[in-house]
């Protein structure tokens, strides 16, 4: 296969990665395949639909270095599903009557495009895969390689999403300043809501990164309990995921004597736990739950971390209650040490397998032995379940409401 011209778009929510795997992929058509053209296409599948590619300078290759140091996407993205016709209608994406994977189709084709690469989540690489399968089926010469993105990491069968450890450092940060706030009132009630519609994993790292910190400053004597600066009241009280179920009641008891006895309670919420009570409690009352163009319950619009706080706050006796979401915060962030590793490994593979006409979403393949390669389009599902056995999580939960810092029993 000749590869006379690639082109790129990034898509969905914004993710620690987007801006590294654009400047990787432009570097690594620039060091082996430099006579490879190369189109951007702004605002994700919109400016496709639109037509809106431009091409990459000299200029803009010789700056692509530059990009691993920022979070965001530089050429933007937005939601967009090809097969929702009534959304991209609406949005005057495409005309009435207008098959939008043609349009895209036709359009990637008038651009003269070999390869299209896609950097997003689930839902991006899926509609991907409709694309890629339509282009297949009315014989359109181009291979579509897609880049895994989800602060959630929940891609199924891919083992790690970029930018999501990114996201629970990030989001470890956030709560070192914001669990600070529990000294601002006496019996303080402090709810971090986490990303994760589906999967508590970003949630669970994000606990197990800061309690990290914790224990590492309380190891190395850098608290004051004489002067009041105890550990434990800093310390994760909670962790709650969509994959755990839990008694509030007991929860609740367990608590309350953790408030009694520190005057402060700090909980990590996972944004998708008990997403399905506030969706039906909403729905008895008759009101409207408003979704995304992919059919996903817009989180922000039921706020779960209020609605948590509501439950919990009365029965520890609050005084006063707090919700802090870092997911903004976090998902916005430049790519960490860690991240910039595993995009630049995906990112050089992603540009090999384009050359060789190689379609699929490049990481590593759970169900392959965790081998690094380009994993088809139809085996790319969303919602993966975060596994609450795993030995680090396990470990984090015994340590709850124990000093910090102290040793795990061995039975854990």
């Amino acid at each position: 296969m000749t590869v006379r011209r690639v082109a790129l778009l990034t898509a969905g929510g914004l993710a620690p990665c987007l801006s590294s795997a654009v400047g990787g992929l432009i570097e690594r058509y620039t060091e082996i395949a430099p006579e490879v053209e190369i189109m951007l296409y702004p605002d994700g599948y919109a400016g496709l639909l639109e037509g809106r590619g431009t091409l990459v300078t000299p200029e803009g290759r010789a700056q692509a270095g530059n990009l691993h140091r920022f979070g965001g996407s530089p050429i933007g993205n937005s939601r967009v599903k090809l097969t929702n016709v009534k959304n991209l209608v609406e949005r005057g994406l495409v005309a009435e009557g207008a098959n939008p994977l043609q349009v895209a189709a036709e359009q990637l084709q008038s651009d003269g495009v070999d390869v299209l690469h896609t950097i997003g989540g689930d839902d991006t690489n899926t509609t991907a895969a409709d694309l890629a399968a339509y282009l297949a089926e009315h014989d359109y010469a181009l291979t579509v390689v897609g880049l895994p993105k989800t602060v959630d990491n929940d891609v199924i069968p891919i083992r790690q999403s970029l930018g999501a450890w990114t996201a629970a450092e990030q989001g470890a940060l956030f709560a070192r300043n914001i669990l600070n706030e529990t000294t601002s009132n006496p019996r303080m009630l402090i709810v971090h809501e986490v990303m994760g519609r589906h999967c508590g994993w970003l949630t669970a790292a994000t606990a197990k990164a800061y309690r990290d910190a914790l224990v590492a400053d309380e190891r190395a004597g850098r608290f004051a309990p004489a002067l009041g600066l105890d550990a434990r009241r800093l310390d994760v009280h909670g962790v709650y995921l969509p994959e755990l179920e839990f008694d509030i009641e007991a929860e609740a008891t367990r608590l309350q004597a953790l408030m009694d006895e520190l005057g402060g309670v700090n909980l990590f919420v996972s944004e998708g736990a008990g997403v399905s009570t506030i969706i039906a409690e909403l729905e008895a009352r008759g009101e409207e739950v408003q979704r995304d163009p992919f059919g996903h319950v817009k989180i922000d619009t039921i706020n779960p971390g209020a609605w948590f706080a509501k439950q919990m706050a009365a029965k520890v006796g609050a005084e006063k209650t707090m919700v802090q979401k870092s997911g903004y915060f976090s998902r916005s962030a430049a790519a960490n040490a860690e991240d910039l590793r595993l995009i630049k490994s995906c990112t050089d593979l992603a540009v090999d397998a384009a050359l060789k006409g190689e379609r699929g979403v490049v990481g590593h393949d759970e169900e392959r032995g965790g081998v690094l390669r380009a994993i088809e389009f139809e085996r790319i599902k969303g919602g993966k379940a975060f596994d609450t056995t795993t030995p680090w999580f396990v470990e984090l939960m015994a340590t709850i409401g124990q000093p910090v810092g102290a040793p795990v029993a061995a039975d854990h």
